[in-house]
């Protein structure tokens, strides 16, 4: 069994909160899909706790570690997600020298995609690994769901990017975790697209923070509270960055 996180948004008190439950079931194995910077206020704290968990943590590359990375990439974010890399940027480079030569190499060395039996990890989608949204909408498009499920050289693909989980299949089918009422999604389709959500920053209208655990075919989803206001305040106390990614913290949205 192992778990996948994405999304964190150097929110460390969603991460804090996710690690105490993973401990709790006893998992060492995490994935994460990236995303671990970008939007909240700890950046550092975030990668120092990635490198603290008891395991190596096997991570990939994001769209905000791309644009952390590579400045042309950000001209695609909007105002408020450019703000937040640029005072991102600025947090690492603040670091002492061994620290942010130590972010920095662990930064530029994420890779677009991992596999891990058959399990496919990438941040947006098989076809486009980083910028790409799978969104609930998706399932109603099949052009769109064919050519993904053709892009995918295992039999579960799990992606995160656009904080909105849930379970995607070819036949068109679309479950969120809602609808699971915390029991196990088996796979038992050829294929399966399974979005993690967002441990950081939840989109889909819940604020606790999502993950995910795999135990062969069997997936389950996880929500878990965290003091979204001691994040949103901190947010509120840095110029750099915008009040509304701490307001929407509060909208799960």
């Amino acid at each position: 069994m192992f778990a996948i996180i994405s999304d964190l948004h150097s929110n460390t008190e969603a991460l804090r909160a996710v690690f105490d439950d993973i401990e709790r079931r006893k998992i060492e194995d995490v994935i994460c899909l990236g995303d671990i910077i970008g939007y909240g206020p700890n950046p550092r704290e975030c990668l120092e706790m990635i490198f603290a968990w008891p395991k190596p943590i096997q991570s990939i590359r994001g769209n905000h570690e791309e644009a952390l990375l590579d400045s042309t990439s950000a001209t695609e974010f909007n105002d408020k997600a450019r703000m937040a890399i640029d005072w991102t940027r600025d947090a690492i480079n603040d670091s002492a020298s061994d620290a942010m030569e130590r972010y920095w190499n662990f930064l530029g060395g994420l890779g677009e995609r991992a596999h891990l039996d058959d399990n496919l990890f990438v941040h947006g989608s098989p076809r486009d690994p980083i910028r790409e949204y799978l969104l609930p909408r998706d399932a109603s498009k099949p052009e769109k769901m064919r050519i993904l499920f053709e892009r995918m050289d295992r039999r579960k693909c799990f992606v995160g990017h656009s904080h909105v989980p849930g379970i995607y299949t070819p036949d068109g089918q679309y479950v969120h975790p809602r609808e699971m009422n915390g029991s196990a999604f088996r796979c038992t389709a050829a294929k399966t697209l399974i979005n993690v959500g967002s441990v950081g920053q939840p989109r889909d209208g819940d604020t606790r923070a999502c993950y995910v655990t795999v135990d062969d075919d069997e997936i389950r989803f996880h929500r878990v509270e965290y003091d979204f206001r001691s994040v949103m305040n901190r947010i509120y106390e840095i110029e750099g960055l915008p009040d509304y990614l701490a307001d929407r913290l509060e909208r799960g949205r």
